[in-house]
């Protein structure tokens, strides 16, 4: 596939601070110090998702946090890193049994009639994917009174910004990012729903940090962007903008 090339990079807005992976949606997040960014996203992410009994034909047809909370407490990880579009997951259940994510044991312990997809470019939300800003982290978990905790985002790349405030990342949208040796543009602000308020470590709804964010934020926080020159990003890489 060919790609159109992008403008050298502009000034640095931030810094690479985490990089997160979920091989399954809606199960833990996978920490990397290096990712490969794809057309299709962040390599090996969200490429297996269980589906809701009867919900086929459903336009959201995935089993998720926002129906089982707990789900965020099974914690999935390639088992073939080197090959991430292609490899077996394995998932580690809250008790710590472990099963290959189509084991048909692990399914009817997430419930009776649920199956697992496969899916060659990953199923997400809205666009490839989702960045947020350590400043914006910390400003709306403090508006809830909730430990501040990324991972309750469940973001692909966070920033530490240059800019010494939160929502930084809501000027970015409309430009593009220069993130190791990839480009993503940013095209949107990113709409949040009820799984924000889900402790990522217990799996319990603990904070009204959807309420804080609507009030606050319009429901948004973070930004969604799609790739525009791959490559591959790496904690601590500078991020660069180009309007």
């Amino acid at each position: 596939m060919a790609w159109m090339a992008t403008p050298g990079p502009g000034a640095q807005v931030g810094t690479v601070r985490g990089l997160w992976r979920y091989p399954v949606k809606s199960m833990a997040a996978e920490p990397l110090t290096s990712a490969q960014l794809s057309w299709a996203g962040l390599a090996g992410d969200r490429r297996w998702a269980f589906v809701r009994p009867g919900a086929e034909k459903n336009g959201f047809p995935w089993h998720t946090i926002r129906e089982d909370p707990v789900m965020c407490r099974y914690t999935a990880r390639l088992a073939d890193p080197e090959r991430p579009d292609k490899s077996d997951v394995d998932v580690q259940t809250p008790t710590g049994d472990t099963f290959r994510v189509h084991d048909p044991v692990l399914a009817a312990e997430l419930g009776a009639g649920i199956r697992v997809m496969r899916l060659d470019r990953g199923m997400f939300d809205a666009m490839p994917v989702s960045l947020i800003t350590t400043r914006t982290v910390s400003a709306l978990c403090a508006l809830a009174q909730a430990p501040s905790n990324a991972l309750r985002f469940r973001p692909n790349v966070v920033i530490t910004p240059t800019a010494d405030r939160p929502y930084a990342e809501d000027e970015w949208v409309g430009s593009v990012l220069h993130v190791g040796d990839a480009a993503v543009r940013v095209d949107r602000r990113d709409p949040r729903c009820i799984i924000v308020n889900v402790d990522p470590d217990s799996g319990r709804p603990d904070a009204q940090l959807l309420k804080s964010i609507g009030q606050q934020r319009q429901a948004c926080a973070g930004v969604y962007g799609t790739i525009v020159r791959p490559g591959l990003v790496r904690v601590d890489d500078p991020v660069r903008i180009t309007s």
